[in-house]
């Protein structure tokens, strides 16, 4: 969904929001990141266009930062909903300098921090989720036998 609220100085440059080193001129929900959002988020405002219009607020006014240094694909926003999220080339769409422009795939919303202390430290988090679901696994092959 492209920022429909956004009004252009000028009509010949596309609009986009600087993130990292990326120029995002579009955003994209998963199936799966909207479940997700209802599920750890809000129950109140759940459709697509109210889940775009609050991450192209927080894109314009900065407050999407990366998780990791080095990582491109974890996002926190305002410093505790952790999103985790790809990127995309958008054909035939450049700047006015030619670079090109990118879509955010938000591909799942893992909750607030404030609400789920694992997501302080998600690289322990994963390996917590890995453990579990393999733990899990074992004890269920162990019925079918």
């Amino acid at each position: 969904m492209k920022d429909k609220i956004m009004g252009r100085w000028s009509t010949y440059e596309p609009f986009f929001v600087q993130l990292g080193d990326k120029k995002v001129a579009d955003i994209v929900i998963t199936n799966h990141a909207r479940q997700r959002w209802t599920d750890r988020i809000s129950k109140d405002s759940n459709s697509i266009e109210d889940i775009c219009a609050f991450l192209w607020e927080k894109l314009k006014t900065n407050q999407i930062v990366s998780y990791y240094r080095n990582e491109e694909d974890v996002y926190l926003i305002d410093d505790d909903l952790v999103v985790v999220a790809e990127f995309a080339h958008l054909e035939h769409e450049t700047d006015l300098v030619g670079n090109p422009l990118h879509k955010m795939i938000i591909v799942t919303f893992l909750g607030k921090m404030s609400e789920t202390m694992e997501l302080r430290d998600l690289k322990s988090y994963y390996s917590w989720l890995r453990h579990s679901r393999r733990m899990t696994l074992i004890k269920n092959s162990r019925k079918q036998r």
